[in-house]
């Protein structure tokens, strides 16, 4: 990307998208390809969690499938997960072949500490969810369950595997990608469309949108979604700092 430059045609510049394009897609399925020769380590990984909490206060200790193909495309899922993930800080970096060649220096230097700070955001919020609010979520939900001498019949989590894993993924990615508003706010203010004025003005309804937010990419308990809210709020009023310290 560093033949790209302000006068390039049109052309050229659909080009050195494509390119850009085509690398991350063909970085993706190489690590795709990677992690299928590690899906048992990434099943393994994501299912601790569950196997943790089932071993404190009990359970079935199984997961069950119940469709023939289920348990084939489980490991399909969990290593294209897998390399979306470890994709990501790739990514990032050919957008910033993209677009650095017209920037000025400042902003190649605003951008770049951006991009580097973008995969630590995210990596802590995929650390916290999973370290923290996923056993905390899954201790309160799995308290539901009942003895015999608690109910007629005993109730007890068979869970499934695509739901769960499907559950904790969403959760991983939804942490991971919420954590990175510094980074989209400091690029809007950058390009004029806000400033650190909008955000501190209208910050009571940035927090109802960021408890609407948790709402709905987290499981219907309020562990997760507080885990998910107050992280926010800190990082918008962050958000708010960078904003103001890069005008």
């Amino acid at each position: 990307m560093s033949k790209n430059n302000p006068q390039m045609t049109l052309v050229e510049h659909i080009r050195e998208l494509r390119n850009t394009i085509l690398n991350s897609l063909l970085f993706l399925l190489g690590l795709f390809i990677v992690s299928l020769n590690f899906s048992q380590d990434i099943f393994n990984f994501l299912m601790t969690p569950l196997a943790s909490i089932m071993q404190e206060i009990g359970g079935t200790k199984r997961m069950i499938y119940t469709n023939l193909t289920e348990g084939f495309f489980t490991y399909i899922k969990v290593s294209f997960f897998a390399s979306v993930i470890l994709s990501f800080p790739f990514i990032l970096w050919q957008i910033w072949r993209y677009f650095s060649p017209a920037m000025y220096r400042e902003e190649k230097k605003n951008f770049a500490i951006i991009f580097l700070i973008s995969p630590l955001l995210f990596i802590f919020g995929a650390v916290l969810v999973y370290e923290y609010i996923v056993p905390l979520a899954w201790k309160f939900l799995l308290s539901y369950q009942t003895t015999a001498s608690e109910t007629l019949l005993p109730i007890e989590l068979e869970a499934r595997v695509s739901e769960y894993l499907a559950l904790i993924m969403k959760l991983i990615l939804a942490f991971g990608f919420c954590f990175q508003m510094p980074v989209i706010f400091f690029i809007l203010s950058r390009l004029g469309i806000i400033d650190d004025n909008i955000l501190r003005n209208n910050r009571k309804y940035g927090i109802v949108f960021i408890f609407i937010l948790a709402a709905f990419t987290t499981p219907p308990d309020i562990i997760s979604q507080i885990g998910l809210a107050i992280p926010l709020i800190i990082l918008y009023e962050l958000s708010i700092y960078l904003c103001k310290k890069h005008k």
